[in-house]
Parts: structure tokens; C-alpha cells; sequence
């Protein structure tokens, strides 16, 4: 098989087309959340959204490993292995997104806060640390059920 040939099938492979999709799509819509809810849009903030930023509605990371697992079990079948592995691991990322990534975020911005403060009352200098955003219990849900409907609608419409 050629190298064409191969970009080609994986460009036809539902499996691969469901799981691209549904982050493609997920993007698209966290921009669209990102442009109806915040007053003062900035250009590069949107740009960073659509390409980059984690966080928001919905959640690409639930969106993409839902799509994922869900087209695997589609064509592997739920007994699989490959299904069980894709099924682990969207339950690790969902799991994390929610709980871990989240916590983090929020001591991250209680660390700047202390430090802002501290840096005002003592005059010496803070260096911020970078707050990640996780996501909330509704934006995985979201994201999640997107990513299944995407896979669904893909493999059924391929097939």
C-alpha cells in the first residue's frame, strides 16, 4: 500500500473520522459558547479557544474519548478487547477532567490569590502559576454525550 493509499484509508476509517470529528466539533462549539457568553471578545482569545484552551463547554477531552469508545464498540463490538481498552481509558480521561484537573485549577487560583495579596502587603514580587481549567461535572456530560451521538451518527452513516 502506498503512502497515499494508507493517509487515504485512515481519512475513510470511522473509527478515525468519529473520534477527529467530535473534537473538531467540540471546539467549534466552545467557541460558539465562548462567543455568546463573554462581553468583551478579544480576536486571540478566540482563536486560543478554538485551537488551544482546555475548559468550557463543552469538554473536547469527553467529547473525543466517548467518540472513541463508542465507534470502537461499533465496529469491534462491546466484548472486545480494543473496546474495553478504549472504554478504560475514556472513563481515566472523564474521571480526570472533572476531578483532578479541576482541583488543580481551583488551588492554582487560590495559590494566585494568596500570592497577589501577600505580594501587596509585603512588597515583594509573586509569579503567578498557571491555572488549568477543568471542566464541571455538566460540561463532561455534555461532552461526553456529543462525542457519542458524533460516533453513532458517523459509523451508522458510513456503514
Amino acid at each position: 500500500m502506498t503512502a497515499a493509499a494508507a493517509i487515504k484509508s485512515l481519512f475513510l476509517n470511522p473509527i478515525f473520522l468519529s473520534t477527529v470529528s467530535s473534537l473538531c466539533i467540540a471546539q467549534a462549539l466552545k467557541l460558539v459558547f465562548y462567543l455568546i457568553t463573554t462581553k468583551n471578545k478579544k480576536k486571540w482569545e478566540a482563536i486560543e479557544t478554538m485551537i488551544w484552551r482546555t475548559g468550557g463547554m463543552p469538554s473536547s477531552h469527553s467529547s473525543t474519548v466517548c467518540a472513541l469508545a463508542t465507534s470502537v464498540g461499533v465496529y469491534e463490538g462491546i466484548t472486545s478487547t480494543y473496546f474495553i481498552i478504549s472504554l478504560v481509558f475514556a472513563m481515566v480521561v472523564l474521571r480526570d477532567s472533572v476531578g483532578v484537573r479541576r482541583a488543580a485549577g481551583l488551588q492554582a487560583k487560590a495559590i494566585n490569590n494568596l500570592g497577589k495579596q501577600s505580594a501587596k502587603l509585603t512588597g515583594l514580587d509573586f509569579n503567578s502559576v498557571k491555572e488549568i481549567q477543568g471542566h464541571t461535572p455538566l460540561e463532561v456530560l455534555v461532552g461526553a454525550l456529543l462525542g457519542i451521538l458524533i460516533a453513532i451518527t458517523i459509523c451508522f452513516l458510513i456503514n
